[in-house]
């Protein structure tokens, strides 16, 4: 009975048992800081990307507005067939033709999956127009509200309807292509 009775000890296990918690809080703790740091890279780099695809598509719809023709080309930009860039340019998706590519998916390895290719910093910006429809201005806009008509009254002026396109954009950074990022534009011209 006097066994049982007996505290010798009782506070060494107790401070024991202290230890060990002080011990899994602090681990924990360290644990979500690092965490936190690693998720915090993670963003900087995902945003660092997003970023460098929204410089790249800047420059493809500057490609865009001046219709193929670089006229301010960008340091290291590559259009990689300016032919099929013309065509998807000026026609809609379902006369492009078997040479065309319409696929939404950008692989870098392969020049024909993407339109124009540009470098921006360590980010590589490859670029692809997917679709395009064609409204009722697309065509020549030669003779607008000018020649031979005059405005009166009961003249009707038709809104005039742009083309639209679908432009994908990936860009990557170079050295770890695991940095990256995706883009989809609706752009209207």
């Amino acid at each position: 009975m006097n066994i049982l009775r007996n505290e010798k000890g009782f506070a060494l296990a107790f401070v024991l048992v202290l230890a060990a918690i002080a011990l899994f809080l602090t681990l924990g703790m360290l644990y979500l800081a690092g965490t936190g740091s690693f998720v915090s890279g993670q963003q900087k780099r995902y945003r660092t990307a997003v970023e460098a695809g929204r410089g790249g598509m800047g420059a493809m719809l500057d490609l865009v507005s001046s219709r193929g023709n670089i006229t301010t080309p960008f340091p290291n930009q590559v259009v990689t067939d300016p032919g099929k860039l013309g065509i998807k340019l000026t026609t809609r998706t379902g006369s492009w033709g078997s040479g065309v590519d319409s696929s939404l998916t950008i692989n870098a390895a392969d020049n024909n999956s993407y339109d124009m290719r540009i470098d921006l910093g360590p980010y590589r910006v490859y670029t692809k127009i997917v679709d395009a429809v064609e409204g009722n201005s697309g065509g020549d806009e030669g003779l607008l509200k000018t020649a031979v008509v005059n405005s009166g009254s009961g003249e009707i002026v038709v809104m005039g309807i742009p083309y639209l396109y679908t432009i994908e954009v990936l860009s990557q950074n170079q050295s770890s292509p695991t940095e990256r990022s995706k883009l989809s534009v609706l752009y209207q011209y």
